[in-house]
């Protein structure tokens, strides 16, 4: 039995005890929440998810990728924003349920799980992974791991999926969990303001919580929230343009893609290369070659920031001269510059910038991997699609962007960059 047990637990399988329903234990398990200080979440369900494999790995993941190269307190992991999105959803679900809202038990629970699992397919260091080993979104690898995850608890995760998907009919679940003012908004720019010190960050979730309310199957924010939600749409841009986009870490994670992009251009040509054996796995796949949704879940499932952090020691000794210099970078925090401009980069600087690398490294290094131009973008608030609606006292429902006397930023902001070691001279 104890030999059936560790197989079923490698294999990511639960018990016949841990598949008990929820409703077998009303008991709860208490956590201690730095940003909302104790959490309880209910034995049964949520609790299994918790304790699976694919979820533990939540916390060897950083919530904010390479922040912490700017913020050194950043260090918060994915397992610390679901458990904190989970908290609030709870909340908002009491909240909703207050005013006459129709949630059953299966959807309470349902779109708990759906919260609880919404970040379970990030790879590590953020979205560096998308750009270079993995061709697809964490959404998508997320929804392969909740099919998978769906299959090991026998079909109890089938309506989150659905509410996840946006394909269940009340409208307002998905909106909670995915939408403008969804828990996900609300846990991250509380806790990373909390973890990086950025106060502006710092919203009243509490309050918008207390004034959501449903209207003809749609989430709405009561009138006295009008304020709480302006203040909301103020902090998300400035976390974004504060924190996320900022220019160092920025720079950080160009490097990181292009070490990642640099380290596949060598593991296909055949050169022997050090790295942990899953991060191998991505490395070393022909090229063309479509990923079976099995395969990558189960090496994509023991994928973590220890993983390529690894990787990125052993390559600052390899024999290649762009892979060892961007790795040891990244390793002693030996930064690239980069700039904003408000105009994409011209051809000929970028050529200018490429032609000083060999200038100044010599023919060992490669300009493709030492020179990045590029763009970021950030709306505060899109109001082309799922608008915030205020519900007024008389009954009346009106978007936001009608009702609010300050500023919304709902135009798209695009700053374009250029990035490159600072051993180079600056071209105009």
């Amino acid at each position: 039995m104890l030999a059936e047990n560790l197989i079923s637990h490698l294999k990511g399988e639960l018990s016949p005890l841990q598949r008990q329903p929820a409703s077998m234990n009303s008991r709860k398990k208490i956590f201690n929440d730095p940003v909302y200080g104790f959490v309880s979440v209910p034995y049964g369900l949520l609790l299994d998810l918790i304790d699976h494999p694919y979820f533990q790995r939540l916390r060897r993941i950083r919530q904010v990728g390479l922040a912490p190269y700017v913020y050194p307190g950043a260090l918060h992991t994915r397992f610390h924003h679901a458990l904190g999105a989970l908290h609030l959803m709870q909340e908002a679900v009491e909240v909703l349920r207050f005013k006459g809202a129709d949630i059953s038990e299966a959807e309470a629970e349902a779109v708990n799980v759906a919260i609880l699992l919404h970040d379970i397919g990030h790879g590590p260091f953020s979205h560096a992974l998308e750009h270079t080993l993995v061709d697809m979104h964490h959404e998508e690898i997320s929804i392969l791991f909740m099919e998978e995850m769906n299959r090991q608890f026998e079909g109890q995760l089938s309506l989150a999926i659905d509410i996840f998907q946006n394909q269940h009919p009340k409208k307002f679940l998905h909106q909670l969990v995915s939408g403008q003012l969804d828990m996900d908004r609300m846990d991250y720019l509380n806790r990373d303001s909390f973890f990086t010190g950025v106060s502006e960050g710092v919203i009243g979730y509490d309050r918008i919580i207390k004034m959501l309310a449903v209207h003809d199957g749609e989430l709405v924010v009561e009138e006295k929230g009008i304020y709480s939600i302006e203040k909301f749409l103020i902090a998300r841009r400035l976390m974004y343009w504060q924190v996320y986009l900022h220019k160092t870490g920025v720079a950080a994670e160009q490097m990181l893609i292009h070490t990642l992009l640099r380290a596949r251009e060598l593991a296909v040509a055949g050169t022997p290369l050090e790295a942990p054996r899953h991060l191998a796995w991505f490395l070393h796949r022909p090229e063309g070659r479509k990923i079976e949704p099995g395969d990558l879940v189960s090496h994509f499932a023991l994928l973590d920031d220890n993983d390529v952090t690894a990787a990125i020691k052993y390559w600052s000794e390899a024999d290649d001269f762009t892979l060892s210099f961007l790795s040891k970078g990244l390793l002693d925090r030996r930064l690239f510059r980069l700039e904003w401009r408000s105009q994409p980069v011209s051809d000929a600087q970028l050529k200018a910038f490429q032609r000083q690398v060999v200038e100044v490294f010599g023919e060992r290094a490669l300009p493709e991997h030492f020179v990045y131009a590029g763009s970021e973008s950030n709306r505060a608030y899109d109001d082309a699609k799922d608008q915030i609606k205020i519900l007024f006292k008389n009954g009346d429902v009106r978007p936001i962007t009608d009702c609010s006397d300050v500023p919304l930023f709902t135009q798209l902001v695009t700053k374009h960059f250029v990035c490159y070691p600072k051993q180079l001279v600056h071209t105009v």
